[in-house]
């Protein structure tokens, strides 16, 4: 597929998590997917357990876009999730596509911290 479908995908999933919907969200998944939390060492493998999956989310996120790069099969999404519960994620998803839809997602979340102050001297803040 091209680059073009592949970012609407991504944009398809966000839009359909944000609005709680979750049929158009796993309409954007190949069946076989398999989605990789890397940092708790989590793998959900195929739709059946990421339908599961999200419908036990305590809560869906609402997903705010920061960038998106797509390049051929592989596309990236910077975002802030608001869960409800006044915590600033930040996460960062990588996506491998297969016939215009998700393959594999990798995903990375965050929350802010406080910066060192032995860096001050060389770093801007940004916020």
């Amino acid at each position: 597929m091209s680059e073009q479908e592949n970012r609407r995908t991504i944009e398809r999933l966000g839009q359909a998590l944000s609005e709680g919907n979750l049929e158009l969200f796993h309409e954007q998944f190949q069946a076989d997917s398999v989605m990789d939390y890397a940092q708790s060492g989590e793998r959900i493998v195929g739709e059946s357990n990421r339908r599961s999956l999200y419908a036990a989310f305590p809560s869906l996120p609402k997903v705010s876009p920061q960038q998106l790069r797509v390049s051929g099969d592989l596309g990236v999404l910077e975002a802030r999730l608001d869960y409800g519960d006044e915590v600033d994620w930040r996460a960062v998803f990588i996506f491998e596509f297969r016939d215009g839809k998700i393959a594999k997602e990798t995903a990375y979340w965050t929350q802010p911290f406080e910066a060192p102050e032995w860096r001050a001297a060389w770093a801007e803040r940004t916020d």
